[in-house]
């Protein structure tokens, strides 16, 4: 699948928002994070800063923006229209947790935080089933994509977390372990999938596609079109395993390697200055390692169509 920007930044974002988000409707009413309503306001800027950036960004995928609203309609059989309405409804609770944490107290946000987080695991589930209900597309449709997306937006939600506590000098070490504890999930969640897609047998051939197996092998006389056209743009997008492997390898450093690295590292320093900038090289680090994984996510999906245009198995 053609890998396009606007929806990788979309759900790398939106996925950092919603997991940041989440981590702070659970542990506010805890009393688990500063009293301060300029930390409350900060983190919660930040998190629905991501969350409206990457809902913006995903409007810029469509042929016709204007007429996103008529997807909300659809959420009966639609997963990206459930989508919708979850991401438009979170901001519901979001907005009385936020009210509530920044002027009556942790104590008060209680249900409407625990609201909140749900409402943001439920809108990253659906992002994730988009993909995971195409059944044409066999390294969507498994239950390691799911797991993938609600593992990395928890990452990503913890390690802001972490880094957030670090530069207002709060640094605690619940929340490197958490920051640590997250990235092994996620890094888990992440092998998964790729040794599920190396391994899963393909949905289909040439031979079951075009029903001539019984003939012997079948294989592509001439191509179909004599130019490129949509199908072949956006389904038939190919990644050379040279590039793949190095992407992959780039994932593993700078998503997983380096914020355990790092966020081991703040651990270990205590509250201060290092364990703050540690804490903020976890989170480039895992921007730019999510940025690639969402980017092998696309373009190493094989849709079936590409059966018909000389691709052996799908």
């Amino acid at each position: 699948m053609h890998p396009a920007f606007s929806i990788i930044f979309f759900t790398s974002a939106a996925g950092a928002g919603y997991g940041l988000l989440a981590l702070l409707g659970l542990l506010a009413p805890f009393g688990l994070l500063p009293a301060s309503p300029l930390f409350g306001l900060a983190a919660l800027a930040l998190a629905l800063g991501l969350v409206v950036a990457g809902l913006l960004s995903s409007l810029a995928h469509l042929g016709r923006p204007e007429r996103a609203w008529r997807a909300l309609s659809q959420w009966r059989s639609s997963w990206l229209s459930r989508e919708g309405v979850a991401a438009v409804a979170t901001f519901l609770p979001a907005g009385v947790f936020a009210i509530a944490w920044l002027f009556l107290g942790s104590g008060v946000a209680g249900v409407a935080g625990w609201i909140t987080a749900g409402m943001a695991v439920v809108t990253v589930y659906c992002t994730a089933m988009i993909y995971a209900s195409l059944k044409p597309i066999r390294q969507w449709a498994n239950p390691w994509v799911p797991r993938s997306y609600l593992a990395l937006s928890l990452m990503t939600g913890a390690l802001l977390l972490n880094a957030l506590l670090g530069v207002v000098g709060q640094a605690a070490g619940w929340s490197s372990l958490l920051a640590l504890a997250s990235v092994g999930l996620a890094w888990a969640a992440k092998e998964g999938h790729w040794r599920h897609c190396a391994t899963a047998r393909p949905v289909s051939t040439a031979e079951t596609a075009t029903g001539l197996g019984h003939i012997g092998r079948v294989r592509l006389l001439d191509a179909p079109h004599s130019e490129d056209n949509y199908l072949l743009k956006e389904m038939g997008f190919r990644v050379g395993r040279r590039h793949a492997v190095r992407l992959r390898f780039i994932t593993r450093l700078a998503a997983f390697a380096l914020p355990a690295a790092l966020s081991l590292g703040a651990l270990v320093a205590g509250p201060g200055a290092l364990s703050g900038t540690l804490a903020l090289l976890a989170v480039a680090a895992a921007a730019l390692g999510v940025i690639a994984e969402r980017w092998l996510f696309f373009a190493e999906a094989k849709h079936t169509v590409t059966l018909f245009y000389g691709a052996g198995e799908a």
